[in-house]
């Protein structure tokens, strides 16, 4: 806690810099809180202090509320915790005080870290500080007064868009904006904030009070339909969660009735928030993934990460290629190796594809792809081989093939080299039977495409050496992934614990259950797609060649079906020839294919599992229930065997892995909120039909 205070200084020239001291964000605890409270009384009642500057320590602001109270609250029900900020310290202390504030920002001003700044009189930041409101990816809303202050500094259609996509900005488009009166260097911060600070006392320049001002707000009418549209913009990109709607809410009492009622119905509604089942779900989640990083064993050891700069990924094939696009974005030289030429050229085309595409969205500049690009080479043999610090491998899941490769790079590498396997369902074991660098041998499953989805599943086995694991660790997040470790087995920890979710689906199926009903209602829940969607665009070659490896691994818990086989016969490939269960045309959203029936209805002859020959009648509830049961039946193996270090990362790895609802927090927390009773009783229920899976 030593490092943790709010400290005061007074200059000769009667301003006080309040600073604030939370490593690594100067979040607002309530430590800091009561600091800012105490530090700003003594200011106003000092007779030598003329004006306020408010910083906070080591080159940043503020990164806001900070979120360990919100746990806290979550566990105990205690709305008492959350301390009095946006009347007590921002309106009445800081905004409406006898002496002028002025923020002096740099580095992040995120949140409530924000709301204070926007509470000062001024505010001065270097030009790269990153400024944003995004408490509702907590399930909240900015609770000290940040729905208010925003709209009557940029306007209103810019602060409903960074709020409801908690978009955050640079402090050079924030003074375009208004948010921001001047940009400044880092040397110069103080001093100009200070000199600012001094003109608002002195009368040399305006005294703004943020709450009050309306120059920025439009006419009733159009704030009205400008809230309309932000709302029916809401239902689409939220439409399972409240908080966007109650910002919304709090927008409005502000524009209808003033600053200070948007105040008070804000700070109402916050607390609200804070304890619906949506910030619960959306707070757990995010310490979840932070809980990710720590590994017994691996982490806590006093083991160092080798600096992994060259790596070679065999195969260029859609996976190969988005695990390479990774690497090269962090500055990896990376060796493709392909079979042929022809091979390896397409590869190093479709990298170059997918560097091409994150231009055109913006996300990277030509320079930054044409900077890729030079550390990319490709390879037909292994001479290159022996100096590099990793290889994945990323071949078609046939374990002979996978098995050969590990043998060839053990004589073409180095001793220190890693050797990894994209593989999604082969035991490691099994992969590197026929080497005897079995401690250096760990899966690198990423999911598809692998340049943009979050999640690396780090797969260990009882030899893998806690090393490599950090090794493998450290890649993961320079690449920008999370890395999870499992442990192995088949599927490992998202695709074994999924694997009921198409089982189940297709069991509903073939029990007379209308296929587009059903994903109609996974989708309904919060997943992107439902599971025959998701099939269609992940092509049927996966559902094909996984089928067997489940149906081994589990055998008598595994529905057989001809339907995949049945879609392959008639022509239909998925999106990937825009013929599936959907019809996929370019540039249009995936339309349900009536002429599928026929399809389906021989594969439903031939399974006969429905009752007397006739459909089961199921409500929405139960066709949900049957899908995710067996799924959170699956994790409760996972989690007994010891596949996971702990339930949060199996719950993190569904997120980012399968997509799973964030604001539910997890298949495993989603569960204890349904409670072990309920799930016990319908799950007999689901057993009537689901039986081999549960």
């Amino acid at each position: 806690m030593a490092n943790v205070f709010v400290s005061m200084e007074v200059g000769r020239d009667g301003v006080a810099v309040i600073t604030i001291s939370n490593p690594p964000v100067n979040a607002l605890a309530p430590i800091i809180i009561d600091g800012l409270k105490k530090n700003y009384k003594e200011a106003m009642d000092r007779d030598d202090v003329k004006a306020i500057v408010l910083t906070g320590n080591a080159g940043k602001f503020s990164g806001g509320f900070d979120i360990n109270v919100f746990a806290e609250v979550h566990k105990n029900g205690d709305l008492s915790r959350l301390p009095d900020v946006s009347v007590d310290l921002v309106v009445n202390t800081i905004e409406d005080g006898k002496k002028p504030s002025v923020a002096a920002i740099q580095g992040l001003a995120l949140g409530g870290g924000l709301e204070l700044a926007m509470g000062c009189h001024a505010r001065i930041s270097t030009p790269e500080a990153q400024l944003g409101l995004p408490e509702l990816t907590l399930g909240v809303i900015p609770g000290f007064g940040g729905t208010q202050r925003l709209p009557r500094l940029v306007g209103l259609p810019k602060a409903i868009e960074m709020m409801l996509l908690s978009k955050s900005i640079r402090a050079k488009e924030g003074k375009e904006y208004g948010l921001i009166d001047s940009v400044v260097s880092s040397g110069e911060l103080l001093t100009v904030s200070r000199l600012w600070a001094l003109d608002i006392a002195e009368k040399r320049k305006p005294w703004v009070t943020s709450l009050h001002r309306t120059d920025r707000l439009c006419s009733l009418s159009e704030a009205n339909e400008i809230l309309k549209g932000a709302r029916q913009q809401a239902k689409k990109i939220a439409p399972n969660m409240p908080q966007h709607q109650v910002c919304l809410d709090s927008i409005e009492e502000g524009i209808v009735f003033g600053g200070y009622a948007g105040v008070l119905k804000e700070a109402k509604v916050f607390k609200e928030l804070v304890l619906s089942s949506t910030a619960r779900g959306l707070v757990y989640a995010f310490f979840s993934q932070r809980a990710t990083s720590k590994v017994p064993n691996v982490t806590d050891v006093g083991l160092k990460p080798r600096n992994i700069k060259k790596v070679a990924v065999i195969g260029g094939g859609l996976m190969g290629s988005g695990i390479a696009t990774a690497l090269l974005l962090s500055d990896i030289s990376v060796i493709i190796k392909e079979i042929d030429s022809r091979f390896l050229q397409k590869g190093i085309k479709t990298i170059a594809g997918n560097l091409e595409g994150l231009v055109k969205r913006r996300s990277i500049s030509q320079e930054k792809m044409n900077q890729a690009l030079s550390l990319l080479s490709g390879a037909l043999d292994y001479s290159e081989f022996k100096h590099l610090d990793m290889v994945i491998e990323a071949v078609i899941e046939k374990i002979p093939l996978k098995q050969s490769i590990f043998a060839d790079l053990e004589k073409a590498c180095s001793p220190h080299c890693i050797f990894a396997t994209n593989t999604s369902t082969i035991d490691l074991n099994i992969v590197g039977q026929k080497t005897s660098s079995q401690d250096r041998i760990i899966g690198a499953h990423f999911f598809s495409p692998a340049h943009v989805m979050p999640l690396l599943e780090i797969v260990r086995t009882e030899k893998t050496s806690p090393q490599v694991i950090l090794d493998l660790m450290t890649v993961g997040k320079l690449i920008k992934k999370v890395p999870i470790v499992v442990g192995n087995c088949t599927g490992f920890a998202v695709n074994r614990t999924f694997f009921p979710y198409t089982q189940g689906s297709l069991l509903l199926l073939h029990l007379g259950v209308d296929l587009f009903r059903i994903d109609k209602v996974i989708s309904s829940f919060g997943m992107p797609m439902g599971p025959f969607l998701l099939q269609d665009l992940a092509g049927y070659g996966v559902a094909r060649a996984v089928k067997g490896v489940f149906a081994s691994a589990f055998n008598g818990r595994t529905f057989e079906s001809d339907l995949v086989e049945l879609m392959v016969e008639a022509g239909r490939e998925g999106k990937s020839n825009g013929k599936g269960y959907y019809i996929h045309e370019k540039g249009s959203k995936p339309k349900p294919d009536p002429t599928v029936l026929p399809i389906i209805n021989e594969s439903r002859r031939r399974a006969n599992i429905m009752p007397n020959g006739k459909p089961i009648n199921v409500s929405d509830r139960e066709i949900l229930e049957m899908v995710f049961f067996p799924v959170v039946n699956e994790a409760c193996r996972v989690l007994d065997e010891g596949i996971v270090v702990r339930a949060s990362d199996l719950d993190a790895a569904c997120i980012l892995g399968m997509s799973f609802p964030k604001y539910r927090g997890g298949i495993i927390f989603w569960a204890d909120t349904v409670g072990p009773r309920y799930y016990i009783l319908m799950s007999q229920e689901v057993g009537r039909h689901l039986w081999w899976l549960l």
